[in-house]
């Protein structure tokens, strides 16, 4: 996979410096997805779709604290959930995560029947920012999965380096062997 476009240029929103920063912080985003998708998830994958690289990691359910009248509550997957998805956007660029994007995914099992269609919502993480949610499948097997990402309506900075994302993009990947639980 060739994850990298041409750097960004220098500009006048953006100096060579910031550039570095950028990268960096990107470099360090992509150290931790790589983990998450190797080390960590059951399963994961990562695809080059214009200017971004979409990557998805595959886990057992899990519980998640939500905001519930003010405050924090921990919550345990539903009864019928019991695998989670999580997906990542990132500049293809400078690999910083981007935020604010409308992401589906669809999940369709091996006969080609889609087994559902969600809204992958922004998740905070103490290791990786990412889009997810917990799924309910007919159980272990092997899937494909289409993530959409809308065109984001955000406005953009820099008249030399803004004009990224305008499109939206699809990642697919084919035959992901999906094995169900909850943690």
């Amino acid at each position: 996979m060739n994850d990298r476009m041409p750097p960004a240029s220098p500009s006048e929103e953006a100096d060579q410096t910031q550039l570095m920063f950028a990268r960096e912080e990107g470099n360090a985003y992509l150290k931790s997805l790589r983990h998450m998708v190797s080390d960590v998830a059951d399963n994961g994958n990562m695809q080059h779709c214009g200017d971004v690289l979409i990557g998805f990691a595959q886990e057992k359910a899990e519980g998640l604290y939500r905001l519930r009248d003010e405050q924090l509550v921990w919550e345990e997957p539903a009864e019928d959930e019991n695998c989670h998805f999580e997906v990542t956007v990132i500049d293809a660029a400078d690999h910083r995560f981007i935020p604010c994007l409308d992401v589906t995914l669809t999940v369709i099992d091996a006969d080609g029947n889609e087994i559902g269609s969600e809204t992958m919502p922004f998740l905070w993480h103490p290791g990786l920012y990412h889009y997810g949610r917990n799924w309910a499948l007919p159980g272990d097997g092997k899937y494909d999965l289409r993530i959409d990402v809308a065109a984001p309506d955000f406005p953009r900075h820099d008249q030399v380096n803004g004009r990224r994302y305008a499109k939206p993009v699809q990642a697919y990947f084919r035959g992901v062997e999906i094995r169900t639980g909850r943690s």
